[in-house]
């Protein structure tokens, strides 16, 4: 039987430990989503664009940008395994290979460089010659080549400015061109002759390897092919179509005439409502083809790009390789988000489901990419696929009764997208406005920080105005579009300025302010110092109480929910440090995974690169961008 004066000594002995152990260091998991895999040396590349299959069912990808591997990906059987070129060095919008070598348009830049091919060896990954392909000038990060083929000894590439198909040797020496307007994708059969694909036109143009004009396909209306791949064990033409139809089409010859023998995959893809909800992608439910390719055992591979994208070095979409047999069931699937991303927990759900600014994902471990909320069709001027804006990948969520709200922005954003969703649409995001922008009338930019709280209002320093503007929800509409009222101007404390980060907990009616750097060099970085109130809207705006003084002066990111802040940063420092709102003192530092295993990436390289929830359980979800692996990495932790 234990003495008081033993039970004492154990107390006191526990409590020593306590204030030596690192702060709640066995209380967390780490887990990710939007990618297959979750290491950094198997993860799945970012917005692979083009797609080639060697007979032996190796795929190689080509992608703009790709953090921490080379631009040309390869994968096989489901897996990761290697990558060539360095993640700069390529551009993303063609790719073919040979036996030996692949081909690879290399990566533009806004001086005008590039339009030129570059030969890879297979084996050793070395990039062993280089031909120029096109002269035109172009735009900012603009493909200049649209299509390459191989066909024995030949290599053809698409010079779309240049409005010709260029014919080399595989050795780059060349040999002649083709006179055509806007061609695309290609495709070379045996005998070398090539198929042209005009996306805009909707037609495809045979030619012979002389250039002798042969047969022209002229698609349904509305269609777009985006994709080729001559099939030479049945002679077919499969043709992925962008348009609406967002399918494969199976072509076939008879007398030299073609003929739509088939499709592969759901008409309408991921925005059909007969087999699911709109914007729900699944087995055969395509966003957009852009590769198509068949192994010698007749599987076939698809590489299919979700909406979504902008300038941002051409980082357009995803990566999605589907792979099917010969009965055409898929055997697995590959997907990857767009480089740098968010994903906001929905409470709708308990945090089952987590929207990005463009895709929904479920689950754990990898997660399922369950939906695109993007419509090209429906929704053409739609932010997200506007070439003049920043990848709009950070998502901001709000549910209010069976009302969401999400909002989508940039990395460094001034300026944040409003969606809104209904039944009729399913999973699509539909375009409200924007702020600034009429649905907010003002044209001042958001530059002092930005909150969408869990009640639906918006909370907004705007630029020059040394104020925080709430504009309270109103309700919605019937349609599910949400109406603010005019704003409330209400003056940043002195002691805050420069203001860069706005998170409000409307639940305990807590504020909270982070300063800002001052720099002018980068307006998006924060100070070391972070103001809570308590009762804000209760009249308390000038007394913070604690206030949160930062050990590190690289802080990037914030995000709060319950009863906790959490700060990320950045600079190559991977944790997020955790504040009590009540007490201000640091509880916990959330670093990798226990196991060592999941890839956290090297900060949070983002203003809004952070998501906070807590879970009906106790339990909070923390969301963290992860550029390295393309992927978001999630936090969950027990206080």
């Amino acid at each position: 039987m234990l003495t008081s004066k033993t039970m004492m000594r154990m107390v006191l002995f526990g409590a020593m430990l306590a204030a030596i152990a690192p702060p709640c260091s066995a209380l967390y998991t780490t887990d990710w989503l939007a990618n297959s895999y979750g290491s950094l040396a198997g993860h799945v590349g970012n917005a692979a664009r083009s797609m080639w299959v060697a007979p032996d069912g190796t795929i190689y990808t080509a992608s703009m940008w790709d953090e921490s591997a080379g631009g040309i990906g390869i994968y096989r059987n489901g897996k990761t395994i290697g990558s060539i070129g360095r993640h700069s060095e390529v551009q993303g919008g063609a790719i073919t290979g040979n036996a030996t070598s692949v081909f690879a348009e290399l990566q533009s830049d806004a001086r005008g460089g590039s339009g030129a091919v570059g030969r890879f060896d297979r084996v050793t990954g070395a990039r062993d010659r280089i031909f120029q392909v096109s002269n035109a000038s172009v735009g900012v990060h603009a493909d200049r080549i649209t299509g390459l083929a191989t066909s024995k000894s030949l290599v053809y590439a698409s010079d779309f400015p240049g409005s010709r198909v260029r014919i080399y040797t595989v050795d780059g020496i060349w040999q002649r061109d083709i006179v055509f307007q806007k061609p695309g994708a290609l495709a070379a059969d045996a005998a070398g002759n090539v198929w042209v694909a005009r996306k805009d036109e909707g037609e495809i143009v045979e030619f012979s390897a002389s250039g002798r004009p042969m047969t022209t396909i002229r698609m349904p209306d509305g269609s777009r092919p985006s994709a080729l791949y001559w099939d030479s064990t049945s002679n077919q033409l499969l043709v992925g179509d962008e348009g609406p139809d967002l399918n494969i089409k199976r072509y076939v010859f008879a007398s030299g005439h073609p003929r739509l023998a088939g499709t592969f995959g759901v008409r309408g893809g991921y925005l059909d409502t007969s087999t699911g909800i709109k914007g729900q992608t699944g087995d055969k439910r395509f966003n957009r083809v852009v590769g198509i390719g068949r192994d010698a055992a007749g599987n076939l591979y698809v590489l299919n790009n979700p909406w979504g994208g902008g300038w941002d070095l051409a980082r357009t979409g995803g990566t999605d390789i589907r792979a099917y047999d010969r009965t055409g069931r898929m055997q697995w699937e590959l997907h990857s988000l767009n480089f740098e991303a968010i994903a906001a927990p929905d409470p709708g759900n308990d945090a089952t489901d987590f929207y990005s600014g463009t895709n929904i994902y479920r689950g754990k471990s990898g997660g399922t990419f369950f939906a695109n909320t993007v419509d090209p069709f429906e929704f053409p001027s739609d932010p997200r696929l506007d070439s003049a804006q920043r990848g709009e990948h950070f998502g901001q969520l709000s549910r209010v009764g069976g009302n969401l709200i999400l909002v989508a922005a940039s990395q460094n954003p001034r300026t944040f997208h409003f969606f809104h969703f209904n039944a009729a649409h399913g999973y699509i995001a539909i375009p409200d406005g924007s702020l600034p922008g009429d649905l907010f009338n003002t044209e001042l930019e958001v530059t002092g920080g930005f909150c969408l709280d869990s009640k639906g209002d918006v909370w907004a320093a705007l630029a020059k105005t040394g104020a925080i503007y709430h504009y309270r929800l109103l309700g919605f509409a019937a349609d599910g579009k949400p109406r603010w009222a005019p704003p409330e101007a209400i003056p940043i404390p002195a002691s805050i300025r420069p203001l860069v980060r706005i998170v409000y907990l409307p639940e305990s009616d807590t504020m909270i302010l982070a300063q800002g750097s001052g720099s002018l060099l980068d307006w998006t970085q924060m100070n070391e110092r972070i103001e809570i109130y308590h009762g804000w809207q209760a009249g308390n705006t000038h007394r913070p109480n604690p206030v949160v003084e930062l050990e590190n002066a690289s802080a990037k990111s914030i995000a709060a929910a319950g009863d906790y802040l959490f700060v990320g940063y950045v600079h190559t420092v991977p944790n997020i440090d955790v504040f009590s709102l009540s007490g201000g003192n640091r509880v916990a530092t959330l670093t990798n995974s226990s196991e060592g295993k999941i890839d956290v990436g090297n900060d949070v390289d983002s203003m809004y690169g952070l998501r906070a929830y807590r879970r009906t359980n106790g339990e909070y979800l923390v969301s963290k961008d992860n550029y390295n692996g393309s992927s978001v990495v999630i936090y969950r932790w027990q206080p």
